[in-house]
């Protein structure tokens, strides 16, 4: 079989069921790799070696240098020294069109897919030959069939919940014939259902003979889930062993260095004199020093916190709680779309809120000041305030937007799953602002898909699902009950 992608778009001729080779060397393997980005070591001599039919974890925390890594694996960045070996065979990528060729598919950690396109359309990218709808839909069919992975074809991205996104990624790759899958922070946007789908479908995808690479920041789906295990600190290679010889306490220590300082849960005692928003009907409130954790399925918490946030229109009409003057944060999912431009300094993206509020002339000094600020107490790796949004990692884009939107000490903070792409230190801060935030009087509404952060942090919880929404305690049986509309809830959407 030709190793290429097939020049007619249907790649009918390839079968996601069928190895690669017989060969019993490795699918991939990198040698001695090493990358400088002028003074900064991103990879000092890294070796890696990922076996056939098997979910190899990478881990490390921000800047480790996981996503350099691959993206050298796939032809996006070209090492300075080393070489990376295709089945036994040295292999030269000079674009990711090189590693295509090789059957080698990445699907990034910041979605690529275009919204106003539709699934087949943004399949179809990439590809060679005439574009047929009807032969891009035969093959994401196929996929489906073979892995579990449907998605309508027709639909129209920019409709698509952030889990149906990540399967159009996916499903992309595997269209292009890709026998090694690489994926950063896939479990990032989805919901608990969502990721355990996830890992059945690439448990095919590997047992029938592909190979997957899992950037996770997630040490739990890496220990439930891949075969073996490699962490990065600092740019080297300090681990590398069977999944089954390791622990979270030893995955943990390696990508840090040391055991992470554990906070012990506290928490919050709201001033119910003081309502700072409401939402509805059905009423959902939040008071100033308290913690709202707001629970739901895929693409259903989002109208509540848009409404909360001021982003979106209440039954009533009117945004939020229709106070005006009140100074609310906003940290969306979607960083990229949302949060930043990614190719303004992050001097300009701080000038971006409540840029439609000001008037007069910028103080740009005062805006550099308050960027370097942000940048130090939120230990957002940048090169100071002039750098892109761009050249930050997603980890640091997360920090920066979150101490953009603390920087005026706003009196409702709303966030959409806050720590998504974080490693567990930088989690833990973010886990600790939103505590001294909500300690000094602010009142927090956030909506997370690890119902374990949401329990630990949330003074409160509301579920959203099956057209109601319903309180809970802060106990995960009691919410996953809820998710699953076993219990009855108390108040319908209107």
């Amino acid at each position: 079989m030709d190793d290429g992608p097939s020049a007619n778009w249907s790649l009918t001729q390839a079968s996601i069921g069928q190895p690669v080779s017989d060969s019993p060397a490795n699918a991939l393997e990198l040698r001695g790799i090493t990358k400088n980005f002028g003074a900064v070591t991103a990879l000092d001599d890294v070796s890696l070696s990922i076996k056939p039919g098997s979910i190899h974890a990478l881990l490390g925390e921000n800047g480790a240098g996981k996503t350099t890594l691959m993206r050298i694996a796939f032809g996006m960045v070209k090492a300075d020294s080393g070489q990376i070996l295709r089945d036994g065979g040295l292999l030269e990528l000079r674009s990711p069109a090189d590693a295509i060729a090789a059957r080698i598919g990445m699907v990034h950690q910041q979605f690529s897919l275009i919204p106003a396109m539709t699934v087949a359309e943004n399949v179809a990218l990439g590809g060679k030959g005439l574009y047929n709808v009807n032969d891009v839909a035969a093959r994401i069919s196929e996929i489906a069939s073979t892995t579990g992975l449907t998605i309508d074809s027709r639909a129209r991205v920019a409709n698509l919940t952030s889990a149906e996104r990540q399967k159009v990624e996916i499903v992309r790759t595997l269209a292009h014939d890709a026998r090694i899958l690489i994926l950063d922070e896939p479990t990032a946007v989805l919901a608990e259902k969502d990721i355990g789908e996830l890992f059945e479908q690439l448990r095919v995808f590997a047992s029938a003979g592909g190979s997957v690479v899992l950037i996770t920041h997630k040490l739990q789906n890496a220990l439930d889930h891949a075969d073996e295990v490699s962490v990065l600190r600092h740019g080297k290679l300090v681990l590398n062993a069977p999944m089954d010889a390791a622990s979270k306490d030893s995955l943990t220590a390696a990508m840090l260095g040391s055991a992470p300082q554990e906070q012990g849960i506290t928490r919050g005692t709201a001033i119910r004199s003081r309502l700072v928003a409401r939402v509805g009907p059905p009423f959902v409130e939040v008071f100033a020093g308290e913690i709202l954790g707001v629970a739901a399925l895929e693409g259903a918490a989002g109208p509540l916190l848009r409404s909360f946030a001021g982003r979106a229109q209440t039954g009533s009409g009117k945004p939020g709680s229709g106070k005006t003057g009140l100074r609310v944060g906003f940290v969306p999912e979607n960083r990229q779309e949302e949060a930043l431009i990614p190719d303004l300094s992050l001097t300009e993206n701080l000038a971006l809120k409540n840029a439609g509020e000001r008037r007069g002339i910028i103080d740009w000094k005062q805006l550099r000041d308050n960027t370097s600020t942000v940048i130090r107490e939120f230990d957002v790796r940048a090169s100071g305030p002039d750098a892109t949004a761009r050249s930050l990692s997603g980890g640091n884009q997360q920090r920066f937007v979150l101490g953009r939107e603390l920087s005026d000490k706003p009196e409702l903070l709303v966030l959409e799953n806050p720590t998504q792409g974080l490693d567990v230190n930088a989690a833990s801060v973010v886990h600790q602002r939103m505590k001294a935030a909500r300690d000094s009087g602010t009142a927090i509404v956030f909506y997370s898909t690890d119902l374990d952060e949401l329990v630990d942090l949330a003074d409160r919880v509301v579920v959203v699902g099956g057209g109601r929404i319903s309180d809970s305690p802060p106990d995960k049986s009691e919410i996953g009950r809820l998710l699953l509309g076993i219990e009855t809830a108390e108040h319908p959407v209107a």
